[in-house]
């Protein structure tokens, strides 16, 4: 196998280095999140660093870049409280990848793509229609990562939105069912599909699949 020490990334360029870094821990969550600022006007924006943080409270997290430039989506969460998290399908990956691109914070990505919002009733916020899980989320609090100028947001699932179709009996959804698409590195979208489910592993006890 190759090797690449820190002092490599060190002399490494910035293209190759972020690219590299960015791919190297495995595939990420493809999620438009979508805000509305204060003013009304509606931004949708690709992240791949939403996590799941804990079950009971329901609660994910977010990382935001260094705010030394404007974060429209970052903005609008802190002015407001609330965004939605939309998963990203195979046939949405062109629109939802240029939502990286730099407009100007009066401008929404809605309008520049074929990204269409969606509402439900007494939610202000837009959702991305045709998405098949989607989630409404309040914004709890953020930790400051000195490291590298980064903010780690948390937020807790308020309404959780989904086609039928995903879910198990046992509330598992299996996402791949709704062509849910997953980012290697910054600008590769992959179509995982489900290999198989095992059940709670338990100590010197072999490790069993669930029923097909």
């Amino acid at each position: 196998m190759k090797e690449i020490s820190i002092q490599d990334l060190s002399e490494m360029g910035r293209v190759q280095r972020l690219n590299l870094i960015n791919s190297c821990t495995g595939y990420k969550s493809a999620n438009l999140i979508a805000t509305q600022s204060l003013d009304g006007i509606n931004n949708v924006a690709i992240f791949s660093s939403v996590t799941h943080l804990g079950s009971d409270p329901a609660l994910i997290g977010l990382i935001v870049r260094p705010t030394t430039v404007p974060r429209d989506t970052y903005k609008n969460i802190k002015e407001t409280g609330y965004f939605t998290v939309n998963h990203v399908t195979e046939n949405m990956i062109a629109d939802a990848h240029h939502t990286s691109a730099n407009y100007e914070s009066n401008i929404s990505e809605f309008d520049k793509t074929n990204l269409q919002e969606e509402y439900k009733e007494n939610i202000k916020i837009p959702f991305t229609k045709g998405s098949p899980v989607q989630l409404y989320c309040k914004y709890v609090s953020e930790y400051y990562i000195k490291e590298n100028d980064t903010i780690h947001v948390i937020a807790s699932i308020e309404k959780l939105y989904y086609n039928e179709e995903l879910a198990n009996e046992d509330g598992w959804l299996q996402i791949d069912k709704g062509n849910v698409v997953a980012l290697n590195g910054l600008d590769a979208y992959c179509l995982p599909k489900l290999i198989d489910r095992f059940q709670y592993a338990r100590k010197d006890k072999p490790t069993e699949s669930f029923p097909k």
